[in-house]
């Protein structure tokens, strides 16, 4: 089964890979060291099938059996693989499109698998924009972040960088709390996201200056 208007013909039920602190976006690319059984079956199963892995958080109480997950995650495609000596496996994954869950399916795989659609999220696949002129905002908010949490960067390559493409790869690695990493993905589109993250970008330097001020 797969979705109709997606480039590839991407399948619409496929393995889930729930991961806090993680989010996959369309365009991205997530390293991933995979070391658990289960997720090295899944893996192979994958490389075998259709070499889609859907990314996903985790959400509220994770005591439960299988934990709960946030109902929008992306799906990405496994574009690297190799096999470490000790039988790890180092993948890449690029991000394709987000998608909605409709359905975790009851399989015999001891990962989870589900249905998911991605009508909401046709966008995805077109060419996104964002204006230039929200770059020095950015930039600036960037500055004052890294300075706080002591972080080094390359502001030449920063600033060259296209704006979509910098977005995407700032709101896949700064650590920020895992909700608000589902805040950046969930984003309607490259513009809200770049503003979501500036706003984060700017909350997390705030905050951890004052709590520098109380000590």
């Amino acid at each position: 089964m797969v979705e109709s208007g997606l480039s590839g013909a991407i399948p619409t039920r496929f393995p889930l890979f729930p991961l806090s602190g993680a989010i996959l976006l369309p365009g991205g690319n997530l390293p991933l060291n995979i070391f658990e059984p289960r997720y090295l079956q899944m893996t192979r199963d994958a490389m075998q099938a259709d070499r889609v892995i859907g990314m996903i958080q985790p959400c509220g109480d994770r005591s439960g059996d299988p934990p709960k997950v946030y109902q929008i995650g992306c799906l990405g495609r496994i574009a690297s693989f190799a096999e470490t000596e000790d039988g790890r496996y180092l993948i890449g994954l690029m991000g394709l499109c987000r998608y909605d869950v409709l359905e975790e399916m009851t399989v015999a795989t001891p990962y989870r698998q589900i249905v998911a659609s991605f009508d909401r999220w046709q966008g995805d696949l077109t060419q996104q924009t964002v204006p230039e002129g929200l770059r020095p905002t950015l930039c600036a908010a960037l500055r004052h972040y890294f300075e706080v949490k002591d972080i080094s960067a390359d502001w030449s390559q920063i600033e060259a960088a296209p704006l979509v493409g910098l977005i995407t790869s700032l709101a896949m690695i700064c650590p920020f709390e895992p909700c608000e990493k589902q805040a950046l993905l969930e984003a309607v589109d490259a513009e809200a996201r770049a503003r979501t993250l500036i706003a984060l970008l700017q909350m997390g330097a705030l905050g951890d200056r004052d709590l520098g001020m109380r000590h």
